[in-house]
């Protein structure tokens, strides 16, 4: 694969959505749960979305229960809970395994070509964060803790590249 537009994911609904979809934009590719203490970054997240969608930011949410057992939920839950209590209105996706055999394709993919700290490409915990060019080429990999709000400026300097 050569970029993320390579592959195709299922939405929420369990509808396929090829990821070409959103050439040229930037990409924010984040593995979410409802149950984390990470999980009120859903509100910077959506702010980060609702203040740069228009300038060409998407932030597509993956659910994954692989951390804690912290998405339980099935996804009609999990979408409910992120708009009655975060308001999301970004795409989110049909939950995941971000680690192990039954990895994601997309996400072996944003692991190998983005390893975290020391070169290991294992996700550590929910809301690890993927920032993707324009040209679907990963830039940038983003611990858990990291805000949204504190990768507002790596995202407008692709957005305005």
């Amino acid at each position: 694969m050569a970029s993320v537009y390579d592959f195709t994911v299922d939405d929420i609904h369990g509808k396929p959505v090829k990821l070409s979809r959103y050439k040229g934009k930037a990409l924010l590719i984040v593995n979410t749960a409802s149950k984390c203490g990470f999980t009120p970054q859903y509100k910077g997240l959506e702010t980060l979305y609702g203040k740069l969608k228009g300038k060409g930011l998407e932030v597509l949410g993956f659910p994954c229960n692989q951390f804690g057992a912290q998405e339980p939920g099935t996804a009609e839950e999990i979408e409910s809970f992120c708009e009655i209590n975060y308001g999301v209105t970004f795409p989110l996706f049909a939950k995941v395994d971000v680690n192990g055999k039954g990895a994601a394709p997309l996400y072996q993919y944003l692991k190998a070509e983005k390893p975290g700290l020391l070169g290991s490409e294992a996700i550590k915990w929910n809301f690890t964060k993927f920032l993707v060019d324009g040209k679907g080429k990963v830039v940038e990999r983003y611990a858990p803790n990291v805000e949204p709000a504190d990768i507002a400026g790596d995202i407008e300097k692709l957005l305005d590249a």
